[in-house]
């Protein structure tokens, strides 16, 4: 039936006698539309939700996953326990592909201009990471830690972070996602990262 009113409309209006403003009279009976309001549909959803004991849970599910994600962070990818110890480097310098201009439109950096991060943020700690699943890994971090000048940043690929930081009483961080591991093109922990020169030196270790 839609497809022929589709058909038919283009030659009713073209039909001179024909006029949108014309009175059909009544067809049929009317009536008012009555729909609840959503919000109100929602409402009664978690009254009775509430009243099954079906919503409490639901949060108590929802907090225990929350928990767990907190607790036990996915492992990172591609990143295993080291077998044979390398020295590698990354040079962290990009090129502009686009002109950067200020607010005033004048130019400050031309596309094609290479940008090194190291010159304006150089690294000043090493970035150890490892994998707290593994004994052996968190024995060598904690030497490393005690006995290294400098500072260091510990850096999880996988355990529990919360759980070390509660044991080792300081920070303990967590590559989520992985993301920082690409970015070293770590492939086995433990790793540590530091500046050399203007490059980014990373030595992945024996434990």
């Amino acid at each position: 039936m839609r497809y022929a009113f589709l058909v038919t409309l283009p030659c009713l209006l073209l039909n001179p006698g024909f006029t949108l403003a014309n009175d059909l009279g009544v067809v049929g009976p009317t009536y008012e539309i009555a729909e609840r309001d959503l919000i109100e549909v929602m409402k009664d959803k978690f009254r009775r939700m509430e009243k099954s004991g079906e919503l409490a849970r639901l949060q108590e599910s929802y907090k225990q996953r929350v928990i767990e994600t907190v607790e036990k962070p996915k492992p990172v990818h591609g990143v295993s326990t080291t077998e044979t110890a390398r020295t590698f480097y990354v040079d962290p310098t990009w090129t502009l592909d686009r002109n950067v201009v200020d607010e005033q439109g004048k130019l400050l950096f031309p596309a094609g201009t290479k940008v090194n991060p190291l010159d304006y943020a150089p690294l000043t700690q090493y970035l150890l990471f490892f994998d707290q699943r593994e004994k052996a890994q968190v024995a060598f971090a904690r030497r490393f830690i005690d006995q290294s000048k400098a500072r260091v940043k510990p850096i999880l690929v996988g355990g529990e972070p919360l759980k070390l930081m509660r044991q080792w009483k300081r920070e303990v961080f967590y590559d989520q996602g992985g993301v920082l591991s690409r970015k070293f093109l770590l492939k086995q922990s433990p790793a540590i990262v530091s500046q050399e020169g203007k490059r980014l030196r990373i030595d992945e270790i024996h434990p």
